[in-house]
């Protein structure tokens, strides 16, 4: 991977950062499309609510937990 190339991940860093655990891992669904992001191991999602713009945000207590992005490819 060229320089360049890695430039376009920089920005994870701040994610990663600003995550409420400091911790941040995600998986890639290609055939359905959705991207999973998960701030905490393990997390035990006991909720969860769908945003405007097909995000859902899952929730363990009070806290977020993890976010699933649905249709991801179109969002880059």
């Amino acid at each position: 991977m060229a320089p360049q190339e890695l430039a376009q991940f920089l920005p994870i860093v701040t994610a990663v950062l600003a995550s409420p655990h400091q911790c941040l891992w995600s998986s890639y669904d290609a055939e359905a499309d959705v991207l999973y992001i998960n701030f905490k191991r393990p997390a035990h999602a006991d909720d969860s609510e769908l945003t405007d713009d097909d995000i859902i945000v899952r929730y363990e207590g009070d806290e977020i937990v993890g976010l699933t992005i649905l249709h991801a490819s179109r969002r880059s």
